[in-house]
């Protein structure tokens, strides 16, 4: 079975086959990936796939209203876990996010709409190889500016574009690749 990247570790494979590209319409499924792009910043994913599970425990599995209501106590403990990524702005950003996120929940009704307002349908990328696959799009540009705007951090437009790829607002799989006909809309 050909893939466009995972065949190294069994966890990455699983998270190919079964996620990257999926389009996603949960508004706490899209806050984890958001919350995890911005921890790989200038990391691989495969770092912060591995730690997904410590970071679901610490930040209550993602709720957007319990992760906004997190004390600077609690967001120092989680800094001592070495089940995380252990850079301070990362882990106070979440509580930021979370509060911003839930604005947008009120403004667009959920996030789910804010996002997909901005395409419908997704993108088909129509890539033969990885150098091919770009890093940051038009539309990841505005939806970056847009948040970065609003008060988010760790959104910059390439962490966007792999959130993009990542909740199948874009569907990068290579054409090589097992699933590159693959587009399920999942709720």
């Amino acid at each position: 079975m050909k893939r466009c990247f995972g065949d190294e570790d069994p966890l990455y494979a699983q998270y190919h086959d079964e996620e990257w590209g999926v389009a996603v319409h949960n508004d706490q499924k899209l806050f984890e990936m958001l919350i995890l792009e911005g921890a790989q910043a200038g990391l691989s994913w495969i770092t912060v796939l591995k730690r997904r599970e410590n970071y679901r425990k610490l930040f209550h599995n993602f709720d957007p209203q319990k992760v906004a209501a997190m004390s600077d106590d609690e967001l120092e403990d989680i800094l001592q876990d070495p089940g995380v990524i252990r850079n301070r702005l990362k882990i106070f950003s979440v509580r930021t996010n979370a509060r911003i996120f839930i604005k947008i929940q009120e403004e667009f009704g959920s996030f789910d709409s804010y996002l997909w307002s901005k395409t419908p349908d997704p993108l088909v990328g129509k890539w033969k190889n990885k150098e091919e696959v770009p890093t940051s799009s038009l539309l990841s540009d505005a939806i970056s500016k847009d948040l970065k705007k609003r008060g988010m951090s760790f959104v910059g437009s390439t962490i966007i574009y792999a959130y993009m790829q990542a909740v199948g607002v874009v569907n990068d799989h290579l054409l090589t690749c097992h699933k590159s006909q693959d587009y399920i809309r999942i709720g």
